[in-house]
Order: structure tokens, then C-alpha cells, then sequence
């Protein structure tokens, strides 16, 4: 058996994680995956199929990069137990804040807010994809990431759309102190869920905030916490259309990551 270390310098969240193992998923002589995320690497064990693995990694243009390849005697693996367990509470967390942040951002006046919600919806369907289609064929996977992906771009236009429309009409001032209130609580949402799963994978209780504060999540949060700021210190609603505008592009390039698993 040999054992393959890439760097992946755009892992910075597990949503990105569980689309790796998407795009890994039915390459035979794969026999495990751990992940490292706060080193931003990958340990694939397989045997065999080193370029279909490869390009397969860089295929995802999360910026993959082989370190090394190596002969090892481990035969065995800690799965972990309860993993199913884990990724339906960060289901739950993630579409939970989805209908917080929606309604709240609707009810201000907020597209960072609606934006953000986007988001969190994006991470939803990635561990939904995940779970639903645990044990399925890969026909199925890819038949559900796509639906998954379509949809993320259709309400990402959505926004675009409404971003638009609010930069060229007149619009009320966002609620700032909504915008700063419920992006903290999702701050802290963001990272308890990096901590559960991290914690699942490393089973030691630890998480570095370092990991927490390179988290594409989490500096989401905090850019609609400070359009909260400039949308009071400036009374415009500018800032908050520009964070939303830069989240929905986000959106949008996730989804495109996953109507390439579909491919």
C-alpha cells in the first residue's frame, strides 16, 4: 500500500473536505482518507491509481498540490464511530442558521445577512449530499449534486439580482445592530462546528483558533459584522450590498465545485 500527501491550500472548512471525499468516492484502491485541515492536508492510503487520484484532486481547483508518495504497512483504520452522528448536527447547525440568517436578513433590510445565508445553505447540501446519499451508487451522488448545485446558482442570481436593484433605487438603511447581532451568533455556529468535527477526526479535544479564523466561513461572518459598522458609521447601505455582493460570488463558486462532482 502506498500512502500520498497532497497540500491543499483552499481547505480551509469541512464542507471542502466532504466534496473531496465526493470526488474520491468510487476510485478503487482507495482505502482510506485523513484529513488534516488546520495543515491544509490530505493523507490518501490506496493502491494503485496515483494519476486517476491526482487528477482528480486537481480537477476540483481547490489548489492541490502531491507532496509525496511513499510504501507503508498500515492496514488498518480508525474510521471512527458516530460520524453520521457528527455530520447531522452540523446539518442542523448550518440549516438552522439558514432560515435565522434568511428571515432576520429579509426582516433588516440586510443582503449580507441573506447572503450569509446562502452560505450556510451551500455547506448544508454539501454534508446533506453526504448523508443522503451515503451507501448509493455514484450515479446517484452525482445526480444529487447537481440538483444541489443548480439551486444554489439559481437563488446566488436571486441575490445578485436584488443587490442590484437595492444599489440603484432608494432603500431603507439596513439594521446594523441585526446585521452585527446574528453574525456573531453564526460566528460561533461556524466554529462549533469545526470543533465537532475536527474533534471527530483528531479525537483529541482541542481546536486552534487559528484554524477557526482561516475558515472561508467564518471571515464571511466577520465582513457582514463590519459592513454592520460602516452601514451605521456611514448611514449608506452600501457596504452591506458590497459584502453580500462578495458572498454571493462565493456562493456561486461553490456551487460550480459541485456540479463538477456531477460531471
Amino acid at each position: 500500500m502506498q500512502k500520498t500527501v497532497f497540500e491543499i491550500s483552499k481547505m480551509d472548512c469541512p464542507s471542502e473536505e466532504n466534496l473531496i471525499r465526493m470526488k474520491l468516492d468510487g476510485i478503487s484502491g482507495i482505502e482510506h482518507l485523513d484529513f488534516d485541515i488546520p495543515k491544509r492536508q490530505l493523507s490518501i492510503y490506496h493502491d494503485g491509481q496515483l494519476e486517476q487520484i491526482e487528477q482528480s484532486i486537481l480537477e476540483l481547483k481547490l489548489g492541490g498540490e502531491r507532496i509525496s508518495t511513499e510504501e507503508t504497512e498500515v492496514k488498518e483504520f480508525n474510521e471512527g464511530k458516530g460520524q453520521r452522528k457528527l455530520l447531522w448536527t452540523v446539518l442542523a447547525i448550518n440549516f438552522a442558521f439558514f432560515l435565522i440568517e434568511m428571515a432576520t436578513g429579509v426582516f433588516s433590510s440586510s443582503m449580507g445577512l441573506v447572503a450569509d445565508s446562502l452560505d450556510m445553505l451551500a455547506d448544508s447540501f454539501v454534508y446533506g449530499i453526504s448523508l443522503f446519499a451515503a451507501g448509493g451508487t455514484l450515479t446517484k451522488k452525482k445526480r444529487i449534486a447537481k440538483l444541489a448545485g443548480y439551486f444554489q446558482i439559481i437563488l446566488a442570481v436571486i441575490g445578485f439580482a436584488e443587490v442590484l436593484r437595492r444599489f440603484f433605487g432608494a432603500e431603507k438603511l439596513p439594521d446594523f445592530s441585526t446585521m452585527i447581532t446574528v453574525s456573531i451568533f453564526a460566528l460561533i455556529a461556524n466554529g462549533i462546528c469545526l470543533y465537532l468535527l475536527q474533534k471527530s477526526k483528531s479525537k483529541e479535544a482541542h481546536m486552534q483558533a487559528s484554524m477557526i479564523f482561516t475558515s472561508n466561513d467564518v471571515i464571511i461572518n466577520l465582513g457582514v459584522i463590519a459592513a454592520g459598522l460602516l452601514v451605521n458609521w456611514f448611514s449608506s447601505n452600501k457596504p452591506d450590498l458590497i459584502i453580500g455582493t462578495i458572498v454571493f460570488a462565493l456562493v456561486v463558486q461553490g456551487a460550480i465545485r459541485i456540479l463538477k462532482l456531477g460531471k
